[in-house]
């Protein structure tokens, strides 16, 4: 429940009409009308349902990670027909949202109609006009791996079911593949190395974790355990296939562009996540928020130690990290001081005391992050399991590569992803989500809120005294501070003004402080995430949010971040409607 300072919010305001309405019925002895709760549309709710269902029908793997599983057995089907059906399933349902009347629809029917709208005309732009399963091999490359682990890590049913539903996926995974082979022509260079690294991580995948998985899960049944090795045995193979595909023919002829142009790019921004502000504007609000915290970083580097310069403080601090075999264990250990001091200084609400679990990123996700949160589906009533994924070194990696890889899980900086990833970033957010008022606030997430919160987390810690005065946490957060920052004016640059990947690599080294093969690694992500701004761009919004929530409402920190995180992750600007309705 929350709690607001008096005379500062509607609670109060109804509260004090109540004591108003029940005096004045005193005196005059006729009691006073409650006043009814709007009434759901009925229209709207079946367009909820409809629109809900149709999305699970597409992608059955995002369904079981929400927690339906009536889809465990299915897998997507990425046919180039299926995809051009489901852009019609798309403009039908569009068209009976518009036909809607929004008059008729309560405060939060309304607020969630938008940010469906929004959805379906992102989905619909991605599908017609970027068309990026025509352009990108990793959303067939990703999604075997994907769709069989969230049946293997999660306990949601017997073993034995899940492996039954295992098995009646992966009998589906190779015609993936083949939808891959005739519907990605010429990508970009840059998609192509990644899903080539996707996929052989998934066949390693398949070789090892899921078959050992299947063993334990089939026990004694015979039957099931042949079923599984004929099934499994076949997509070894034909992801084997797969990745020398990408890598002898696919290869060769990936000579497309990632750009998108200014056009969709701004159309992506407007749709997904309610920002319609010109591009020149917004990069100058990005390069602004660049330079603000490259100051403070190089300001932060000469407190610590002036003999030095910014680049050879980070250095210093980035030379204390774990090895590979200690880098799992050096997280686990860590996470929890960030939950501990939460709790300390009641910054927010914690509505749970499970806690997740850190382990190493699954081969098939590793597709250039380095951690990452996994958390059961606000719908996933028995499989609670959350997992921290924390990406390990890869064995073909250079001696340079993976220590550079490692310095980044330096204390300082994995503090930092811990606040991040779990404590209160993304892990808390989802302890929030079964708790969140409606459907669509339940099953809906845009990157300016979800990333944009976890990104404000960071600095929020520290300047709410995590780690005291100790500098060099500070100089942490603002290296990832300039990461995010580079990942912003870097993504618009990328996508609207011809800035190739190795260019935009520089940026992250010469301005950022990464290491040179983090720094490509960033770039490349920028090539096909190109909104990723949302990290900044939500934290800036967030920041913005907070100042004028507190000075509205007489409201404290953790009053305002109950509030944000108990609304979901929707657009902000529907958010920030909510908050001052």
């Amino acid at each position: 429940m929350l709690a607001f300072a008096p005379m500062k919010n509607t609670a109060w305001i109804l509260v004090s009409t109540a004591l108003l309405v029940l005096s004045c019925a005193k005196k005059s002895e006729a009691p006073a009308p409650a006043a009814a709760a709007p009434a759901a549309n009925a229209e709207f709710t079946k367009f909820v349902d409809d629109y809900f269902a149709a999305q699970f029908a597409y992608g059955p793997t995002g369904a079981v990670a929400s927690g339906f599983h009536e889809y465990d057995g299915q897998i997507e089907d990425r046919s180039q027909a299926r995809i051009d059906a489901r852009a019609v399933e798309l403009k039908a349902l569009l068209a009976r949202l518009a036909a809607i009347d929004r008059g008729k629809l309560t405060f939060d029917e309304a607020i969630d109609a938008d940010a469906l709208d929004g959805q379906i005309r992102g989905e619909l732009l991605d599908l017609e006009v970027i068309r990026v399963y025509n352009t990108n091999p990793m959303f067939y490359a990703y999604l075997p791996g994907g769709a069989v682990d969230i049946l293997m890590k999660r306990d949601f049913a017997p073993a034995p079911e899940r492996l039954r539903s295992m098995v009646a996926r992966m009998q589906k995974i190779p015609a993936i593949y083949d939808a891959c082979r005739a519907n990605v022509q010429n990508p970009p260079k840059e998609f192509t190395d990644i899903a080539i690294r996707l996929a052989r991580g998934s066949a390693g995948f398949f070789e090892g974790s899921v078959a050992e998985w299947a063993k334990g899960a089939a026990g004694s049944d015979a039957a099931l355990a042949a079923s599984f090795a004929e099934a499994n045995g076949k997509v070894i193979q034909a992801t084997k296939d797969f990745a020398l595909w990408l890598e002898k023919d696919l290869k060769p002829r990936s000579k497309g562009a990632y750009a998108i142009g200014a056009e969709n790019f701004a159309a992506k921004l407007k749709h997904e996540e309610m920002v319609d502000m010109p591009l020149a504007e917004l990069l100058a609000k990005g390069e602004a928020q660049l330079e603000k915290d490259h100051a403070a970083f190089v300001a932060t580097a000469k407190a610590i130690d002036p003999t030095k310069t910014p680049s050879q403080v980070h250095q210093s601090l980035s030379a204390n990290h774990p090895s590979a075999d200690e880098l799992v264990s050096s997280v686990a250990e860590s996470v929890e001081d960030a939950r501990r001091y939460l709790v300390e200084k009641d910054l927010v609400t914690i509505p749970s005391e499970v806690r997740p679990k850190i382990q190493e990123t699954p081969p098939y996700a590793r597709s250039g992050g380095y951690a990452s949160m996994d958390t059961p589906g606000p719908y996933e009533t028995k499989a609670t399991e959350a997992f921290y994924y924390v990406t390990p070194v890869e064995k073909e990696w250079s001696a340079k590569a993976k220590e550079e890889h490692l310095k980044l899980f330096n204390p300082y900086v994995a503090s930092d992803i811990n606040v991040h990833e779990a404590w209160p970033g993304h892990y808390l957010q989802f302890l929030w989500a079964p708790k969140f008022k409606t459907k669509t606030r339940k099953l809906v997430a845009c990157g300016t809120n979800a990333e944009g919160w976890a990104h404000y987390a960071e600095q929020m810690m520290i300047d709410q005294g995590f780690h005291g005065d100790d500098p060099r946490y500070k100089l942490a957060q603002l290296q990832e501070a300039l990461l995010r920052d580079c990942r912003y004016v870097v993504g618009i640059k990328l996508h609207t003004q011809g800035m190739s990947v190795e260019d935009g690599g520089k940026v992250f080294v010469d301005r950022c402080f990464q290491e040179p093969s983090v720094g490509y690694e960033e770039s490349r992500r920028g090539a096909y995430n190109p909104t990723y701004l949302y990290y900044t761009l939500g934290k800036i919004e967030i920041l913005e949010l907070a100042r004028e929530y507190q000075e509205k409402k007489g409201a404290t920190l953790k009053q305002f971040h109950d509030a944000f995180v108990s609304e979901g992750a929707l657009p902000i600007p529907l958010v920030r409607r909510i908050m001052f309705r």
